[in-house]
């Protein structure tokens, strides 16, 4: 997916303090393979370095609603992600999930 996706599911996970190091490593051993495998590659994953702390940012594109909750979907089906919320739960102290779509501009249109 590009940043020309129809819709982004921005997610925001605030982590407990100092455990950021852990919460990256169980996400990228856990979470990523199921995601890459359902979700395809994110648009992006951030760290907070300014503002609110200890947050992680992650930006999903998709074509529609419909292949945004059918890949969701899958995704919950498969049995290696539980593995994951098990082991990320007492890290992550709230989270915020967006959908958001790209505003058209005609002063961006072909770039």
């Amino acid at each position: 997916m590009t940043l020309d996706a129809a819709i982004v599911d921005l997610r925001t996970y605030t982590i407990r303090l100092r455990g950021m190091a852990e919460f990256l490593d169980v996400f990228d051993r856990l979470a990523m393979p199921v995601q890459l495998k359902y979700l395809g590659a994110p648009l992006g994953i951030f760290t907070s370095a300014v503002g609110p702390l200890n947050q992680v940012v992650h930006l999903w594109g998709f074509d529609d609603m419909g292949q945004f909750e059918a890949r969701h979907a899958a995704r919950d089906r498969d049995p290696d992600w539980p593995a994951y919320l098990q082991a990320s739960a007492h890290l992550i102290t709230a989270q915020e999930n967006r959908l958001i779509r790209r505003a058209v501009l005609l002063s961006l249109a072909g770039r």
